[in-house]
């Protein structure tokens, strides 16, 4: 009974922490709770993880209640390993989020702890729905709490970020919206069909559909993933948004938010609309490419360390999506570890420029210099999280790069191995911008008086990034613990995608 609802559990379980936040008076019992919840939900996860069976096909902890009978929409949730991994990742940076938080939030606690929470509830539930119906509202529910964490614990400009993030992703989830609905009539309209949300049954019907009719579909979910991940050039809310969020918010944002995009392309846009699929993508593996070169650029150009990062991430998710359409079991395997890379390694870096922040008052990197030997503690754990991040082979970034690349050379789904030549590029910007900033922050000589007396990594702040960092060296060093999970699926999509070309290509004939 434990194993058939352990989906349930972990989703819920911080809906239930989040309702008795309300009934706390205590700051300090109110983050106490929050983490205990938290701590709860990520043990769910590690279960849930323990329990996957590589060796099953399909999706496994399958839940299904009927629930609007009218739209044939049900409570049905199941996951395979690239929604696994992705579960883990949530549960687990909600746990470090609000522990790293707990003496940088002083202000509205219990709100703040109970949104965080919430959020996690969204997310959960974005990753585990087979209905589209039910993922429509996981993925609006999300969309809330996010809001006024951004909104109300930010920093200056928090009103303007939190109000375009929140424009931005409305517009792409009434697209989605407008396509569901489309799909379930659409449904209804074969022999003997009713209209229906089922993601398994819509498996199965949403291939055939004549392709001019796919490919507003696919454009509408596609566009919708986009602004998520998001794609240039739909990533103008993304550095406004990470910037005014507080740490908390900047690290569920950059190591979970995202990611719902590039999910969102893999579970629907590709399996869902194959056909549109491939007469888009040279143009999403360009974007994708630009986004890798462009995000590079600007980061360099950045004064504000927190900046920097954001744009880091337009770069490191544009690899993601060239591996997600170059369709190969070896560049798609590299996407979903590299979500999870970034997830670590971005997450890492939004903290750590936080705790800085904290410590010091300023995120100019003008305003720093020579830190290393003022907080080395500090100093270490960033050029980790900074290492990882370049790639460099033994941490985690390298695998999910090394992947994707290599995947995107020998893809027959791109046609040719120009697309993995120019985005090699992007890790040798990498390395310029991220080295470059690490050596005027933590190089050089102190030449402000004020950074002398700036204070190092308490036991707190080291313990929650040292549990990072275990996870960083162990995707680098022994990957096959995570990419075994995902692997299975993974192949089945690639076959799902490969037979679909085969038909378009005989039909042409």
């Amino acid at each position: 009974m434990f194993e058939t609802n352990l989906l349930s559990y972990i989703i819920f379980t911080p809906l239930i922490g989040a309702l008795l936040l309300l009934l706390i008076p205590n700051k300090k019992a109110v983050k106490s709770v929050s983490i205990l919840f938290a701590a709860i939900t990520f043990i769910f996860s590690v279960l849930l993880y323990l329990n996957f069976d590589v060796t099953k096909p399909g999706f496994q902890f399958v839940e299904y209640v009927p629930w609007i009978y009218s739209l044939h929409a049900a409570y049905h949730l199941g996951i395979d390993g690239i929604s696994l991994l992705l579960i883990v990742l949530t549960t687990f940076l909600t746990l470090i989020a609000l522990v790293a938080s707990w003496s940088s939030i002083t202000k509205r606690v219990t709100s703040f702890n109970f949104f965080v929470l919430l959020l996690e509830v969204g997310m959960l539930g974005v990753f585990s729905s087979l209905d589209l119906f039910l993922f429509y509202i996981f993925w609006e529910a999300m969309l809330v709490p996010m809001y006024f964490i951004i909104g109300i614990w930010g920093h200056e400009r928090r009103v303007y970020a939190a109000v375009k993030f929140f424009i931005y992703t409305m517009v792409g989830s009434l697209l989605m919206l407008v396509a569901i609905i489309w799909l379930g009539y659409y449904a209804s309209t074969l022999p003997g069909g009713t209209f229906t949300t089922n993601l398994v049954e819509l498996y199965r019907i949403a291939p055939t559909i004549p392709l001019g009719v796919q490919t507003w579909m696919f454009l509408a979910f596609t566009l919708s993933f986009a602004i998520k991940v998001p794609i240039f050039p739909l990533h103008t809310w993304l550095p406004d948004a990470h910037t005014e969020a507080p740490m908390a918010g900047s690290v569920l944002l950059a190591g979970v938010l995202l990611k719902m995009g590039t999910y969102g392309l893999l579970r629907f846009s590709l399996p869902l609309f194959p056909q549109s699929a491939f007469k888009f993508l040279p143009l999403m593996a360009i974007l994708a490419i630009i986004g890798i070169i462009y995000g590079a650029f600007v980061s360099m150009v950045q004064k504000d360390l927190k900046k920097l990062v954001a744009y880091s991430s337009v770069a490191h998710l544009g690899f993601v999506v060239l591996g997600i359409f170059a369709i190969t079991v070896e560049s798609i395997q590299g996407s979903v570890i590299q979500m999870v890379n970034h997830g670590l390694t971005t997450g890492a870096l939004f903290l750590l420029v936080g705790m800085l922040y904290d410590k010091r008052h300023t995120r100019m990197i003008s305003d720093f210099g020579g830190l290393a030997r003022v907080v080395p503690f500090l100093a270490t754990f960033f050029m980790i999280a900074m290492l990882g991040s370049v790639g460099l082979p033994g941490l985690n970034g390298f695998v999910g790069e090394f992947l994707i690349l290599v995947g995107s050379f020998k893809s027959e789904f791109l046609g040719t191995p120009a697309y993995a030549i120019v985005a090699t590029s992007g890790v040798i910007f990498a390395a310029v911008y991220l080295l470059w900033m690490y050596q005027r922050v933590f190089f050089k000589t102190v030449d402000k008086p004020e950074n002398e007396k700036i204070k190092d990594l308490n036991v707190r702040e080291i313990a929650v990034l040292s549990v990072i960092v275990v996870f960083i060296v162990w995707i680098g060093v022994h990957p096959i613990t995570f990419l075994s999970k995902s692997e299975p699926a993974v192949k089945a999509l690639v076959n799902t995608m490969t037979k679909a070309r085969v038909g378009a290509l005989t039909t042409m004939r």
